[in-house]
């Protein structure tokens, strides 16, 4: 076919009545405008879904930037109550406390959980001072106030042992709870851990302490940035494979969060978060309990340095990615994102 031949083809194709197609249903229609588009979005996202977890750190300088973390930085506790008080005014319901503890205060056994005026108690005190209607959810585990990097009690031949670390998780959360915590979220994954803290609360008094359990907590790769953060990873002694979760057992996680709901959880907590949302959505589905998810460090860590690499629109798949928890079912999200996400939904509004 000669040159010409074939831009006469093209010609009449161009010219050529399309085919009518006929559609009873154009899915299409009410993804024309933007306002229809709202009219008829299933999950939105609010400032009311998110945690905002801080690392806190001891000494002069008020801020230590995490390297692997871009845009996030170890906090003094002044400074923690600053950053508390912009929590307060964007409308952020609660935030996530998590120290670096100085190594010289680590130990085998983890002593300073238990130190009433270690550095989580003093900060937990301080925001609550300062701003005491904000919600202080603290993290119960060992493995920042340990010097091998595990969550509990290590044995010379490497054994996590499981009662023994119940028993000082106890007294952390006592502690906790003394200095003002609102909310106690062990993440240590010991059995029997939840109902061990709560008779423990409810003995000393503080029943109104509620306990988000981290009741699915998965040994996941995502973590690398967060133990850079609190300073374990350079620490930790082999892996956690004994006593958090499989990344492949999906049922694992329903026995694991109906054993907390009856140890007396008030909310459990899936980690990490767009890795398993599908975890997260089992889990709504099978007991209708309030339902979180942790956007872990690594998932935090991919999005802000693919953005500015320039491979992605950082906002849009901030606010996707959040989003997605939403979809899954989730009630809220702890997310190193909330103040950005705060502001752009305050903005919007």
């Amino acid at each position: 076919m000669t040159i010409r031949a074939l831009r006469e083809t093209s010609s009449s194709a161009k010219n050529a009545a399309a085919p009518k197609l006929d559609l009873a249903t154009r899915l299409r229609r009410n993804r024309k405008a933007d306002w229809s588009r709202r009219l008829v979005r299933e999950n939105v996202l609010t400032t009311n879904d998110l945690i905002w977890p801080l690392f806190l750190i001891d000494g002069a300088e008020p801020r230590r930037p995490v390297a692997t973390m871009p845009g996030v930085d170890r906090l003094s506790v002044d400074e923690a109550v600053r950053e508390a008080e912009r929590a307060a005014r964007l409308g952020i319901p609660a935030l996530a406390p998590f120290p670096y503890v100085d190594p010289a205060l680590r130990d085998p056994v983890g002593s300073e959980a238990e130190n009433h005026r270690n550095l989580m108690c003093r900060a937990v005190s301080a925001i609550k001072k300062a701003v005491p209607e904000i919600g202080v959810i603290t993290d119960a585990a060992l493995d920042p106030y340990t010097s091998h990097g595990h969550d509990g009690v290590l044995t010379e031949d490497g054994r996590i042992l499981n009662d023994e670390t119940v028993a000082i998780l106890c007294r952390q959360a006592l502690a906790l709870a003394e200095a003002g915590a609102d909310c106690i979220a062990p993440s240590d994954m010991m059995d029997g851990r939840i109902g061990a803290i709560r008779t423990a609360l409810d003995g000393a008094g503080f029943g109104d302490v509620q306990i988000m359990s981290y009741a699915a907590k998965y040994a996941s790769a995502f973590y690398g940035p967060f133990r850079d953060a609190i300073g374990t990873k350079q620490t930790l002694i082999g892996d956690k494979r004994t006593y958090q979760m499989d990344p492949a057992n999906s049922d694992e996680a329903l026995r694991e969060v109906e054993i907390d709901i009856a140890e007396g959880a008030d909310m459990v907590m899936v980690k990490p978060g767009l890795p398993y949302l599908d975890i997260c959505q089992r889990v709504k589905d099978t007991f209708g309990v309030p339902t979180f998810a942790y956007q872990v460090s690594g998932e935090y860590a991919m999005i802000e340095m693919a953005a500015r690499a320039g491979a992605i629109d950082g906002e849009r798949a901030m606010i996707e990615s959040l989003t997605a928890f939403k979809r899954a079912g989730c009630d809220g999200i702890l997310t190193y994102f909330a103040p950005r996400v705060a502001g752009m939904l305050a903005a919007a509004a």
